[in-house]
């Protein structure tokens, strides 16, 4: 913190600061000093001091003095943390945009996954191994009770946090316990984080925003083959066995957005494999996408796994690539 700090008073000249803050004196006394009304109460006569060669204030007026932290300690009624924190934002502001900040966070959380086995064992649990889709897909853990520290220590403050659903009204990690994993727009920025609970309710949990359509579209959508999937569970044992052109919605229904993107190019082709679950909506929903992708000139098939099976429980139960891809072949293509 200390190294912080000094790194900030030196990127941060004080007379600077004052001055974006509206603050102006006189030259006064040697070329290094300055003089002007102290912003720190009120005052008819000039008596704030500044040394602009010793990055150092001080106050005839109400006697206080210091250097920059010390003013902004003052002047925004902030705690030691707060104001290196805001001094941060003050020299990288383009660090700390929502995007950016969404980006810190699943960062932090990809770094958690491998110092707690739980989250580990789940994703073995849920068929997922392989380390290279791990990275890419940047998973990750929320251990609970430090994402808050963490991004607070690089210039975040908890009510941007809780702005973003990062923290809740107590500053408490909102995806407490749960495996995260970024959801990309179609530019490839991340534009919301997805948590699945490793142990209890609720079981899903995205930040209360735009999911950014269809996952990982930059990555699939040169494809004119695409495999489309309910969840990123189905989606991660299917890339993991090598059918990378799969995406998912994130769920059964699409938004206007994500059916646009399928639509995109008039020669895709699009294999529709959501849960054979056992009151068929999810066949439902497949058939009622396939007619409006049909409609919209795009060849659609709906494909059906075994009874009781998504894609993740059916690669789970030990299904390979050639069995899957066999589904795939007798899907029926309307």
């Amino acid at each position: 913190m200390q190294h912080d700090v000094e790194l900030l008073k030196s990127k941060i000249p004080l007379l600077d600061y004052l001055k974006r803050h509206n603050w102006s004196g006189c030259r006064v006394g040697s070329r290094h000093e300055f003089v002007g009304r102290c912003p720190l109460h009120e005052e008819t006569q000039a008596s704030f001091y500044v040394n602009a060669q010793k990055n150092l204030f001080y106050c005839h007026g109400c006697g206080r003095g210091g250097d920059l932290l010390r003013f902004v300690q003052l002047s925004l009624r902030l705690n030691f943390r707060d104001s290196v924190a805001h001094l941060k934002r003050e020299l990288h502001p383009a660090l700390f945009t929502e995007g950016c900040v969404l980006v810190q966070a699943a960062s932090f959380y990809h770094s958690q996954l491998d110092r707690h086995e739980e989250a580990r064992a789940y994703l073995r649990k849920r068929g997922v191994r392989d380390e290279d889709l791990i990275s890419r897909l940047l998973i990750g853990y929320a251990p609970g009770g430090s994402l808050r520290g963490y991004l607070t220590e690089v210039g975040s403050t908890v009510d941007f946090l809780a702005h973003l659903g990062l923290v809740d009204g107590r500053g408490r990690d909102s995806f407490y316990r749960l495996i995260v994993v970024p959801c990309l727009d179609s530019n490839g920025n991340v534009a919301n984080l997805y948590g699945r609970s490793i142990d209890g309710l609720p079981a899903h949990r995205f930040l209360p925003r735009a999911k950014g359509g269809l996952f990982a579209w930059d990555r699939v959508c040169d494809s004119n083959r695409i495999i489309l999937v309910e969840g990123l569970f189905d989606l991660m044992v299917l890339w993991q066995a090598g059918f990378t052109h799969t995406t998912c919605g994130y769920g059964i229904h699409l938004t206007a957005a994500q059916f646009a993107q399928l639509c995109d190019r008039s020669d895709r082709e699009v294999f529709i494999v959501f849960d054979s679950d056992g009151n068929g909506a999810g066949q439902r929903a497949a058939m009622h996408l396939a007619h409006r992708l049909r409609s919209g000139g795009l060849r659609a098939h709906v494909v059906t796994l075994p009874d009781g099976h998504d894609p993740n429980s059916y690669f789970v139960a030990g299904a390979t690539a050639a069995d899957f891809q066999a589904c795939l072949d007798q899907g029926c293509r309307l």
